[in-house]
């Protein structure tokens, strides 16, 4: 290859990285920041509160932080726990922040970490879809869409 075509090539390549970069950055499309696996959200009759499952998946080399929930098909999306306290009663808590370890995963699962759902925005049943946000410590956001299944389901 000669130096002329060599430059050519160069050039073009580097205002080609240059301009996907500023598009990037000029629409706020950044990768996300955890993948998420299995998303499903168990339906509850008569408007109750639902609850939203997934994995979240960290595959970077440092940890992430959920930092809030939200979505246009409830009108409120919390973070909670479930527990189990010394004396065998069971409860929830609420969770301002949820690390995922670099490399790692959390669950948010039946019995665990979870999405409560509460007060839907419109009529929904299962077999429909609903989009929760995930917004992240680092200002990344993901929009995720979960499916939503009967309530006797388990996963």
């Amino acid at each position: 290859m000669t130096f002329p075509r060599f430059l050519a090539l160069a050039l073009g390549l580097s205002l080609s990285l240059a301009f996907s970069n500023a598009h990037a950055a000029a629409t706020g499309a950044v990768s996300a920041p955890v993948e998420t696996v299995k998303p499903w959200v168990r339906w509850m009759p008569a408007n109750l509160p639902a609850a939203g499952y997934v994995t979240l998946v960290n595959p970077s080399k440092e940890d992430v932080v959920l930092a809030g929930v939200s979505s246009p098909d409830y009108a409120e999306v919390m973070l909670h726990e479930s527990y189990t306290a010394a004396d065998g009663s069971a409860g929830m808590r609420m969770v301002d922040r949820l690390t995922i370890p670099a490399g790692g995963r959390v669950a948010l699962a039946p019995g665990g970490y979870h999405l409560m759902l509460m007060d839907a925005r419109h009529r929904i049943e299962p077999g429909d879809t609903v989009v929760i946000d995930l917004a992240f410590a680092d200002g990344r956001h993901v929009s995720v869409r979960f499916p939503v299944k009967p309530a006797n389901t388990r996963s």
